[in-house]
């Protein structure tokens, strides 16, 4: 077997061509159709392609953590892409769109108090990633902020958003579990909790001094 030494990834952007682009829908998000081609791993250009795209923007996920008492903030709510699964309502992360104007860490506060009705002092970027790149652009920017779990509680959101938003305080280790269990079906919150789990010590440590 013959081993490569070219970069994992050595395209970019200027080896895609967009011919076109169409803005099928607006509404509270977009819905976008591409023509494209672009270049191929073995040489020359692919032929037009057509892709319709989701327009979800950049966003950003935090999730809540107390290393004092090592717990997590967790929140429920009701989603419309489960609305026709056997649980409607979703348990995740703190989560929001970056607006113009507004850092990943502006929003992560921001969203902090309006979902939960608490605040960050310290925070830490785990990681950014596309949910779903095959048909949606949205960016999520994972972060892990330090709160006081003992004054998250109640129901919170935004009235003017449709927003009810329930709070909920468990142990790491509960939350852990929960996502091992299939309970947490959020890819951010998976991949934070999953996180916490192999760095909490280092958090710990870190936030504690």
């Amino acid at each position: 077997m013959q081993h490569s030494n070219k970069p994992l990834i050595d395209f970019t952007r200027q080896d895609v061509k967009v011919m076109s682009k169409k803005t099928l829908f607006s509404g509270f998000f977009k819905m976008i159709k591409y023509q494209f081609s672009h270049r191929l791993f073995d040489g020359g250009w692919s032929e037009p392609i057509e892709r319709e795209m989701f327009e979800r923007g950049h966003a950003v996920a935090v999730l809540p953590y107390d290393p004092i008492t090592d717990q997590v903030v967790i929140i429920e709510q009701i989603r419309v892409g489960a609305l026709e699964h056997q649980s409607p309502w979703q348990l995740e992360i703190v989560a929001g769109i970056i607006d113009p104007g507004e850092t990943a860490e502006d929003v992560a506060r921001r969203e902090m108090v309006e979902e939960a009705g608490i605040e960050i002092n310290q925070i830490e970027k785990i990681t950014s990633f596309y949910p779903s790149s095959g048909g949606c652009s949205e960016k999520l920017d994972v972060y892990i902020g330090e709160v006081d779990a003992s004054k998250a509680s109640g129901i919170h959101g935004l009235d003017y958003e449709g927003e009810d938003i329930r709070v909920h305080v468990m142990s790491r280790k509960v939350a852990y579990q929960r996502v091992k269990s299939g309970q947490f079906e959020n890819g951010a919150s998976i991949i934070a909790l999953q996180w916490l789990e192999l760095n909490h010590r280092e958090v710990v440590s870190k936030w504690r001094l």
